[in-house]
């Protein structure tokens, strides 16, 4: 990809209707110079395999590096959709963004951890808790994310389970074995309590909007129930009391690892509905509840969400399929799907 030969030069980055403006360096994508100067651009992945960046462009110039065609197809593309993960501006742009906010960004920080706390929640899900340094605040969203960074440069992303104010307990997250996984793998086989970990964070544009009073649709897959389950901790520690649908979907009933603390959090938040789905039970399961996708099973429950919002994590082609089939079935805005797309090096190695 060519850049501008002179490496110094500048350029402005305006977000309609926001108004919102920031500098973006000739080398340099305009996501990372919103993250720097504290802009609330959406976003997902960073490296433009999930598309939750993209938004249109208005003006200017944008020149793309490698990207998923699922995230940006050549179509859009032409049709003046960007990513802006992976869009390096080559002149002033003014983009259109209604998700960016002008509430300020959690300064990110890299900081060592300690590993607490080991505790398998299923045969393949391993719940990590990690001490923070204590003369070192770390804020962040209920719903962002953490990466870990490994000893050879390379990066691991994973949503904060818990909600901010839980934060003296430590930091939460659940984690997925990928075999021959190489950090998921150390996390199984070898990591003990005590070890030392370096993150970096927060990250990621997925958290509750406080400002609407819409219902709220909460959709997750496998661990993908970690951010969302730190979006109801806020909830119950705000007071929020939005009426609240929660669908769970996984294979089988133990990928609802945490299905307990679920039926807990109910009884102390009367305003959550709670429906677990099963795309795959065996006889042996005793399985008698809902079947099949979890994102149809919102269209089954709700024909029209042209008045809701809908946060949804997990696996890529949930968060796709229920973004598509959402617009186009049941009304829901464009811009009222809010999304954490758990992409894997498997996802991002397809570039």
């Amino acid at each position: 990809m060519s850049r501008p030969e002179t490496a110094s030069a500048a350029f402005q980055i305006t977000i309609e209707p926001s108004g919102r403006s920031f500098s973006a360096n000739a080398d340099e994508t305009m996501l990372a110079a919103g993250i720097r100067q504290g802009i609330g651009l959406p976003y997902g992945c960073k490296d433009g395999a999930c598309g939750s960046c993209k938004c249109k462009k208005l003006s200017g110039t944008v020149v793309h590096g490698v990207h998923q065609s699922k995230a940006l197809s050549p179509e859009e593309e032409a049709a003046g959709m960007v990513l802006t993960c992976c869009g390096v501006a080559h002149s002033d742009v003014i983009l259109e963004s209604r998700q960016v906010t002008s509430e300020g960004a959690f300064p990110i920080k890299k900081m060592p951890t300690r590993v607490n706390l080991l505790e398998k929640k299923s045969t393949d899900v391993m719940l990590l808790k990690l001490q923070l340094p204590a003369n070192d605040s770390f804020s962040y969203h209920a719903g962002q994310y953490v990466e870990f960074l490994l000893r050879d440069g390379a990066r691991r992303s994973y949503s904060m389970a818990n909600a901010p104010h839980t934060l003296a307990a430590g930091l939460e997250l659940h984690i997925r074995h990928m075999p021959g996984g190489k950090f998921t793998d150390h996390v199984f086989k070898i990591m003990k309590e005590k070890e030392i970990l370096r993150i970096e964070g927060p990250f990621g544009s997925f958290y509750l909007r406080e400002d609407s009073t819409k219902p709220i649709i909460l959709l997750a897959s496998g661990t993908g129930f970690a951010p969302i389950k730190a979006v109801l901790e806020h909830m119950q520690f705000k007071g929020i009391t939005r009426p609240t649908t929660l669908y769970w979907g996984g294979r089988r009933p133990a990928d609802l690892y945490l299905g307990d603390w679920v039926q807990a959090q109910l009884a102390a938040m009367p305003n959550v509905h709670y429906v677990p789905v099963i795309s795959d039970a065996l006889p042996e399961d005793n399985w008698a509840g809902r079947a099949g996708f979890v994102h149809q099973a919102v269209l089954d429950d709700f024909a029209d969400l042209s008045g809701h919002q809908v946060y949804a994590c997990g696996a890529p082609i949930v968060i796709d399929s229920a973004r598509a089939a959402y617009v186009a079935q049941a009304s829901l805005p464009e811009d009222e799907f809010f999304a954490d797309s758990f992409t894997s090096e498997a996802d991002k190695a397809r570039i």
